[in-house]
């Protein structure tokens, strides 16, 4: 598992525009709470030592007052306000945050999830990748948000970036959106919240937020054709049902259904998080991805161990 390499996502590290707006709000709403608490505590301490029965005293009832209008009205009045507070406070946070529409060149990401993993496509650079978001650090002198475009293909999932925005549903036949605006460069972990299937759990996110100049590069990367070389292995592979599931630039393989394996070594993990993206771990993966991911829909290909070291020697050169 990847989480111990990541910083732990905290609401309260905010690194994204709207996270700070987040922040704030639990804040408030923490503080209040707070309050109410030490007060209830202070008055239920002060009437059992203020009206305890003292030693000696004899068994008679005390004296009963019944009926108070000053405390009534305290204890209508007091909660209704705290909450009509907390409901201002909240609308004009949810409303500053939904309102937003960002600046007419702001990166567009359609973030598409599957059981389970996450697919990213970028429109307006032709890009496709999985997993891992890649975006632009946003800085005072030039604002770089990202809009995200949320799709499901198959059941509710949650797109949720602690550090980067609140959460938001994944539902199938009803986009939704989000938007991002990272002010720290760094790794980011994120998480689905809604629960979609026995591998839930492993249906992490990575965020890398680069500089504007190493995100350009990224980008310059990612549309790089794959090298032509291992061709025994690239031979396997297109050879196989994988072309019917992933897509490989420059090649027949055009599936949708699997993640898009075009640059699948510029990535740090393998199974949306279960295991590090290493040579040893991605001939596991292709032998049986129920070792790592039980009940993952990609099937174990049957493949003869010296098939399996080529298409790894093929997949190793797709950066």
């Amino acid at each position: 598992m990847i989480g111990s390499e990541l910083p732990i996502p905290n609401v309260f590290a905010p690194i994204s525009t709207p996270a700070f707006m987040i922040r704030d709000l639990a804040w408030l709403m923490l503080a209040v709470c707070a309050a109410i608490f030490a007060v209830v505590a202070y008055l239920l301490i002060h009437a059992i030592v203020r009206f305890r029965r003292p030693p000696g005293a004899d068994d008679r009832e005390p004296p009963q007052v019944y009926g108070s209008n000053a405390i009534e009205v305290a204890w209508t009045v007091v909660p209704l306000l705290i909450v009509v507070v907390l409901f201002l406070a909240t609308a004009r946070t949810i409303f500053e945050i939904e309102r937003a529409r960002g600046p007419s060149d702001a990166l567009k990401v359609t973030v598409v999830g599957h059981q389970w993993w996450w697919e990213f496509r970028y429109p307006e650079l032709g890009i496709v990748t999985a997993n891992e978001l890649h975006l632009p650090v946003s800085e005072l002198v030039e604002r770089r948000p990202a809009i995200l475009h949320l799709e499901s293909v198959d059941v509710v999932h949650s797109f949720w970036l602690p550090q980067l925005n609140g959460k938001t549903d994944v539902i199938p036949n009803h986009p939704n959106r989000m938007w991002v605006e990272p002010l720290t460069v760094g790794t980011y972990y994120g998480q689905c919240a809604e629960y979609c299937g026995t591998q839930h759990a492993n249906m992490q996110i990575r965020v890398v937020v680069h500089p504007k100049g190493e995100f350009d590069a990224w980008v310059a990367a990612q549309r790089v054709s794959p090298s032509e070389s291992a061709l025994t292995g690239r031979a396997v592979f297109l050879a196989t049902a994988c072309v019917n599931c992933h897509t490989v630039g420059g090649t027949v393989a055009h599936g949708t259904f699997g993640p898009n394996l075009t640059h699948l070594m510029s990535r740090a993990t393998l199974g949306a998080g279960v295991a590090a993206n290493t040579r040893e771990n991605l001939r596991r993966w292709i032998g049986n991805p129920a070792h790592f991911k039980p009940g993952a829909l990609m099937p174990a290909m049957n493949l003869s161990d010296d098939q399996i070291d080529a298409v790894v020697t093929y997949l190793m050169t797709l950066k």
